[in-house]
C-alpha cells in the first residue's frame, strides 16, 4: 500500500479523482435539477442515484423508508461513518433562467398541481454524495472500515429520516459510529462553514381548526363566528413571545395560513389555521406549543365555541446540535484539505432540518445511545457576486443574496459542486483513513 501524507499527497488524489469524474458528477446534477420530485414522491430521483452507486461498486438497497435509498461499501476492519444526502424538491416554479431549468409539475396528496423546482440545493446534495462515493471508492485502498451512504427523500416536511429509521435503517443495515451531513448556503463558494452545538432550530407545523356555528351575516347575534374566535387568536399568540418566553431565547410563533368562510354575508361554521413553531431548545419548544393549545382553547370558550377546537401535528423536528468533539474533528480534516482561509464560522440558523433524528435515539426511536453528528455548510455564491454584496461578515452578506426556496436561488455552480464532494471526503477520511 502506498503511504500518503495526509496534508499533501492525499488531497490531491481526491482532488484528481474528483476532477477525473466530474463531468459525469456535473451531469447528474443537471439531471437531477431538470427533474425533481416532490416528498415521498422521489421515485426517479432514487433510481437514478442507487444506479450510480450500483456502478460504483457499492450494495445498493432501495425502497428504504418509501423512496430512500441506501448503499454500503464495506473496506475491511474499522469504524462506519454515515453520509446522509437530501433529495426532495418544492412546489416552487423556477426562474433562474437556466437552461436545464425544470420545467416539471406534479400533483400534491391534495389533488392541487404544482410546479416543482429544486430551490434548497437538495439535488447539489445527491450529487455530492455519488461525487464522494466515487472518489471513496477509487481510493479504498487509504482507508479501512464501511461507508454508509443514505439518500433521504421528503427532508422538506421533516418525513424522511423518520421514515427511514422506522423502516429499520440501523438494524437492517448498519449502525453508525459518526454521521456527517451538509447544506448549501448563500455564503461565497469555495468555502466551508462550521458551528458548534445549537445550530438549526426545532420546528413544530401545527393546523388548528375553530368550530363555530355559521349562518348570516345580516344576523350575526344568531351565530357564534369562527372568524372573530381566529382573529382574537392569532393576536392572542404573539403575547407568547412577548411575555413567556425569556429575553435570552429565540422562539418564532407564526401564523402562516388562516382561511375561513366564502364570501362576505355567510358567516362561516369554522375557521382554519396552521401555524409554524421554532426555537432552538426542545423542552422550551414543547411549552411554547402547550401555550398555543391553551390559548387556542381559552378563546374558544370566550367566543362560545360549540366544540373544542381540533388540533393536528403536520410536521416536526427537534432541533440540531452538533457533537462539539466530532465538528472539531472534522472541522480539523477541513482545515487541513481546503486551507484555514477556506473555512467560516457558520451564524446559527432559525430553520430546521430532520436530520439530527439521525443522532437522537430518543426522538429518532432506536436503541442504543445517541449517535454523534456533524452538519457543516458549503458555499454557493460565486466570487464576483460575493464581492459586490454589501456587508463585511458572512451573516451580514448572506442577508443580502437570495436564499435556499427562492425561486431565482441556484446553488449548482461547478466550484460548490467539487467543494461538497471535497467536504465529504475528507469528513469521511479523517475517521476512516489509514
Amino acid at each position: 500500500m502506498t503511504t500518503l501524507t495526509p496534508d499533501r499527497d492525499l488531497k490531491g488524489a481526491v482532488r484528481a479523482q474528483v476532477e477525473a469524474g466530474f463531468e459525469e458528477f456535473q451531469a447528474l446534477y443537471r439531471q437531477l435539477h431538470q427533474y425533481p420530485e416532490l416528498p415521498f414522491q422521489e421515485h426517479r430521483t432514487g433510481e437514478r442515484l442507487a444506479t450510480a452507486l450500483e456502478g460504483l461498486g457499492y450494495e445498493v438497497t432501495r425502497g428504504v423508508g418509501g423512496t430512500g435509498v441506501v448503499a454500503l461499501l464495506r473496506n475491511g476492519e474499522g469504524p462506519t461513518v454515515m453520509l446522509r444526502g437530501d433529495m426532495d424538491a418544492l412546489p416552487i416554479r423556477e426562474e433562474t433562467g437556466l437552461e436545464f431549468a425544470s420545467r416539471e409539475t406534479a400533483t400534491t396528496e391534495g389533488g392541487d398541481a404544482v410546479p416543482l423546482m429544486h430551490a434548497c440545493g437538495h439535488d447539489l446534495h445527491s450529487s455530492c454524495l455519488v461525487g464522494a462515493a466515487g472518489v471513496m471508492a477509487a481510493l479504498r485502498e487509504h482507508w479501512r472500515g464501511t461507508l454508509m451512504l443514505v439518500c433521504q427523500p421528503a427532508e422538506e416536511i421533516f418525513g424522511g429520516a423518520r421514515a427511514m429509521l422506522d423502516d429499520g435503517l440501523y438494524a437492517r443495515f448498519a449502525r453508525p459510529d459518526v454521521i456527517l451531513g451538509q447544506h448549501n448556503m448563500p455564503a461565497l463558494a469555495g468555502t466551508v462553514g462550521h458551528i458548534t452545538g445549537s445550530a438549526m432550530a426545532a420546528c413544530t407545523n401545527l393546523a388548528v381548526t375553530l368550530h363555530g356555528a355559521g349562518g348570516h351575516g345580516s344576523m350575526p347575534a344568531q351565530t357564534v363566528d369562527p372568524v372573530v374566535i381566529a382573529a382574537h387568536v392569532v393576536t392572542r399568540l404573539q403575547t407568547i413571545v412577548a411575555r413567556e418566553v425569556p429575553p435570552e431565547e429565540t422562539v418564532v410563533v407564526t401564523v402562516g395560513k388562516l382561511h375561513a368562510g366564502t364570501q362576505a354575508n355567510i358567516i362561516p361554521h369554522s375557521a382554519e389555521l396552521e401555524i409554524n413553531i421554532r426555537s432552538f431548545d426542545d423542552a422550551l419548544h414543547r411549552q411554547v406549543v402547550a401555550a398555543i393549545e391553551r390559548i387556542v382553547r381559552a378563546e374558544c370558550e370566550a367566543g362560545r365555541s360549540p366544540q373544542p377546537p381540533t388540533f393536528r401535528v403536520l410536521n416536526e423536528t427537534i432541533a440540531m446540535h452538533n457533537d462539539p468533539t466530532a465538528v472539531a474533528h472534522v472541522r480539523q480534516a477541513h482545515a487541513q484539505h481546503f486551507g484555514e482561509a477556506c473555512l467560516y464560522v457558520m451564524p446559527r440558523l432559525n430553520g430546521s432540518e430532520d436530520f439530527p433524528l439521525f443522532g437522537n435515539a430518543d426522538a429518532g426511536g432506536f436503541g442504543g445511545g445517541d449517535i454523534p453528528y456533524v452538519y457543516w455548510f458549503i458555499g454557493a455564491t460565486p466570487e464576483d457576486r460575493w464581492q459586490s454584496t454589501p456587508g463585511t461578515s458572512v451573516g451580514e452578506k448572506m442577508r443580502h443574496l437570495e436564499m435556499p426556496h427562492s425561486p431565482y436561488y441556484f446553488p449548482g455552480n461547478g466550484k460548490t459542486l467539487r467543494t461538497g464532494i471535497e467536504a465529504m471526503v475528507a469528513g469521511a477520511l479523517s475517521y476512516l483513513g489509514d
